[in-house]
């Protein structure tokens, strides 16, 4: 679980969101939405430790990770914390071994997770020549893999097309249903519907998804 506590955000002048309060627990999936602009990949990642906010509090099992120094940074990161960006995020002069290694080194794991994603068998394939649909699969494996306890996701389906969007997002409903929370930003009504709660970053009010 993780929880925000009074949160704001400024670039000089502009205030993209203040005294901002949400609560994602394990097993949630959560979806941020809002027009762009209003502060969805910024609270991402605020989230995640890569910004940090002008205000308030980012809590997970009662310490306050905003106010950690860099070393403990670092650490719930590794030890907590997957990201699924839309641009993949890979090494992609390296094979899908070596991205999934970064993860964690099980190899039963990896064999595991490359058959959910429909990559069995293809480890020692380099990743620059997979399409991008294939990429996002090498990146939803790595995920499962890792076995995070939370997961940002930032548009995860933008780039993709309906049947591996449709994959991403039942990977990350049945990582919710394992105990994980997580939270995606999104502009996408299918994501949005798949979700337990939806949370509109710009008018800061928390619904139950329809």
């Amino acid at each position: 679980m993780i929880t925000l506590k009074n949160l704001a955000k400024s670039f000089g002048q502009r205030t993209l969101w203040r005294d901002l309060d949400l609560t994602v627990r394990a097993g949630e999936m959560l979806a941020l939405v809002g027009p762009s602009g209003s502060g969805k990949t910024t609270l991402l990642n605020c989230m995640g430790l890569l910004e940090d906010p002008s205000g308030g509090d980012i809590v997970h099992a009662g310490r306050k990770l905003n106010r950690l120094g860099p070393g403990r940074r670092r650490r719930f990161r590794r030890d907590h914390l997957g990201y699924l960006f839309q641009n993949y995020a890979l090494m992609e002069n390296a094979t899908v071994r070596a991205n999934l290694d970064v993860a964690g080194r099980d190899r039963g794991l990896q064999a595991e997770a490359l058959e959910r994603v429909g990559l069995a068998g293809r480890e020692k394939e380099m990743v620059h020549y997979l399409s991008g649909g294939e990429q996002q699969r090498v990146a939803l494996a790595r995920l499962m893999v890792k076995r995070p306890s939370l997961v940002l996701a930032d548009e995860p389906t933008g780039a993709l097309d309906e049947d591996n969007g449709r994959m991403v997002i039942d990977t990350l409903r049945e990582m919710a249903r394992q105990g994980c929370a997580v939270v995606v930003a999104t502009h996408n009504d299918s994501v949005r519907e798949a979700c337990d709660a939806v949370f509109d970053v710009q008018e800061q009010r928390l619904t139950a998804a329809v």
